[in-house]
């Protein structure tokens, strides 16, 4: 095999999703600017270019309020899913599992193998950095998105207001206002279900070969089983 083909054997999930997610950005986008200019023309505004629309507080709201509520949903599990269980469910560990385990079972300190990560084996604040890396990744990830969607959102909102010869509101105040809150909470409860559905339906239906999936023939009780 070659190189090339061993590097996209090696990445093929990711670069799977890499792809559709800039397939599925660059369709929103081009969506997004025709809507908004039929809306613009319906109200007899001027329309606007692809250029001023990518920079919008529309199209740059409509981005980040779902990256933040995706970036919500891992976070939100990942944390969870240390402590928490679901009896049956592939996603969660054992009962005997539970918790954040003991070094040899994470594989740090004197339990390391040659091919740990550095930070694994010095321990202190590397080695705690490195145990919460993931967590710490997504929760920032999250507030990025959120306070971009924010910003974005309190743009947009004071656009219609100016359009309707309302007065602007400030950031804190837009911030306590409903428009803020139906567009953050409208995200998080559908990624909130769907995260505690595939919990839950895993426990009875299988998908053959995904790791995601207990092995067709486990016995529904099974936990932190994978195929």
């Amino acid at each position: 095999m070659s190189s090339a083909r061993r590097v996209l054997a090696d990445n093929g999930l990711g670069l799977f999703f890499a792809v559709i997610f800039l397939m599925a950005l660059v369709g929103q986008f081009f969506a997004g600017l025709a809507q908004f200019n039929n809306d613009q023309h319906a109200e007899g505004l001027d329309t606007i270019t692809w250029a001023d629309y990518l920079t919008s507080a529309d199209f740059v709201t409509d981005v980040t309020e779902n990256w933040q509520s995706e970036y919500l949903q891992f976070l939100l599990y990942i944390l969870a899913t240390v402590w928490l269980i679901q009896r049956g469910s592939p996603e969660s560990a054992a009962r005997d599992e539970a918790g954040r385990e003991s070094d040899a079972d994470q594989m740090l300190g004197e339990h390391t193998v040659p091919e740990s990560p550095r930070w694994a084996r010095t321990g202190g604040v590397r080695t705690t950095v490195l145990s919460n890396s993931l967590v710490l990744a997504m929760g920032l990830i999250f507030l990025v998105s959120w306070l971009v969607q924010s910003i974005g959102g309190w743009g947009m909102y004071n656009e219609t207001r100016l359009q309707r010869m309302q007065d602007p509101l400030t950031y804190p105040a837009y911030l306590l206002n409903a428009d803020f809150w139906s567009r953050t909470l409208q995200n998080w409860q559908s990624e909130f279900l769907a995260v505690g559905s595939m919990a839950v339906l895993s426990i009875y239906l299988r998908q053959r070969g995904s790791p995601e999936s207990k092995p067709v023939g486990a016995a529904h009780a099974d936990t932190g089983e994978t195929g």
